[in-house]
């Protein structure tokens, strides 16, 4: 219950990076190839594509989504990003040892 929150949040974020991943290998690549892809539903997928296009981490072309003028920076700083959300999980770890 108290990390119900915690778990969807990342698992919209595995979600996201799958797409993002796949368009930045594969773009230009359209809703159902990356659905086919990704093995997620066509509806999964475009909320995925929303997310991405608002953050400008991906571009809609006429022949489907390309990365976009942002990806080059979320890949230069995600090592450093995934190490403060383990970082943190670790520390909420400690403090929850033992109760």
């Amino acid at each position: 219950m108290l990390f119900d929150q915690i778990n969807k949040e990342l698992e919209l974020a595995e979600r996201h990076l799958m797409v993002l991943k796949v368009v930045v290998k594969r773009g230009p690549i359209g809703i159902l190839k990356l659905a086919e892809e990704t093995g997620m539903p066509t509806h999964k997928v475009r909320y995925s594509l929303r997310v991405l296009e608002q953050e400008q981490l991906i571009k809609p072309s006429s022949h489907g989504a390309v990365a976009g003028d942002s990806v080059e920076q979320f890949v230069s700083d995600f090592e450093i990003d995934i190490c403060d959300v383990i970082s943190k999980a670790a520390h909420i770890r400690e403090i929850g040892k033992p109760l």
